[in-house]
């Protein structure tokens, strides 16, 4: 699996390509859709001209953004991947003009475009600071990506995709202070691409008392997804949760047995486990464990593989 789509929908409005907007007609504010309407994405392409910074700027300049409300950030590079930093900067520095920004996507980009590991990031904590209205993060792209516990008292959703999550930002997210966070996602992805986070480190978002109304939690894309299973089959946190995620890794039999030997998972309203290495007893077992919970089971690979590997990494 890769990246191999750009996401239409987000924050519950359709994505709208700004470029492709303003293309089809001289826009003004007037002529575009109202800017609450649509999550806007803004980019460059393998053909643009000049800089991020100047197609940020054009955008600010032409939407109504006073009322935006959901941003999209494909590339900020035309041609070989660069840093995010000085698209960042150019972000955060128009916090002022975007006063209802509620959702902000960065790097919905495509393995054609640049393969996920390719993607160089930055210390993406001045989104935070800078957008303290913002309910929706999401962060694609895990090569120099750094993050500083913060205190965000409007963030409902965070997730980190990645193909090598570093250590240092999960160790960041579990010491932020995100008092209204109910859905957290993080794509662990696998060493070789800097994801080196072990189960330790994933210890507080486990036991229940680091973010105290978290409704899904997704500990994903892992190489050692067995033995997340394990933990979280005696984790606190599942008793609140309505739905878990430990889909993408090398789940097998082995984690989905401890999964089912722990806790009740009854109450759960789905279970997605996709992208898995089970047998089809124990996919059965899963089912019949759990006839009212939504589990998906989709993406089964050989168990007996003798090459096992994440959904995403380079």
């Amino acid at each position: 699996m890769t990246v191999n789509e750009h996401v239409d929908t987000f924050h519950g409005l359709p994505v709208l390509d700004f470029v492709e907007a303003v293309e089809q007609e001289e826009a003004t504010a007037e002529s575009l859709p109202a800017a609450a309407s649509v999550a806007w994405k803004v980019g460059l392409d393998f053909e643009s001209e000049g800089a991020f910074a100047e197609r940020w700027e054009r955008f600010l300049d032409t939407v109504d953004t006073e009322h935006v409300t959901a941003v999209v950030l494909g590339q900020w590079f035309s041609e070989a991947p660069e840093g995010l930093e000085e698209a960042l900067t150019a972000i955060v520095a128009s916090a002022h003009r975007l006063p209802a920004l509620r959702a902000l996507f960065v790097g919905d980009i495509t393995y054609e475009e640049s393969e996920i590991s390719w993607l160089e990031m930055c210390d993406v904590t001045p989104l935070l600071t800078a957008f303290p209205g913002l309910t929706e993060l999401v962060v694609r792209g895990g090569t120099d990506l750094e993050l500083k516990p913060v205190r965000h008292e409007a963030l409902t959703a965070l997730r980190f995709e990645a193909g090598g999550l570093p250590v240092g930002v999960v160790r960041a997210v579990a010491g932020c202070e995100l008092p209204a966070l109910e859905r957290l996602e993080l794509w662990l992805g696998v060493d070789a691409y800097g994801g080196d986070a072990s189960l330790d480190d994933l210890a507080p978002f486990l036991d229940g008392s680091r973010f105290p109304v978290l409704r899904h939690l997704g500990l994903q894309n892992s190489e050692f997804q067995d033995d997340i299973a394990a933990a979280v089959a005696h984790a606190p946190v599942v008793a609140r949760l309505a739905s878990l995620d430990l889909s993408m890794g090398v789940l097998t039999d082995q984690g989905a047995g401890a999964l089912l030997e722990g806790q009740p998972l009854t109450h759960l309203r789905a279970l997605d486990l996709h992208h898995h290495f089970l047998t089809d007893e124990m996919q059965e077992r899963l089912r019949k464990a759990l006839p009212d919970v939504e589990v998906d089971l989709s993406g089964s690979h050989d168990p007996g593989a003798r090459r096992r590997y994440v959904a995403v990494a380079e």
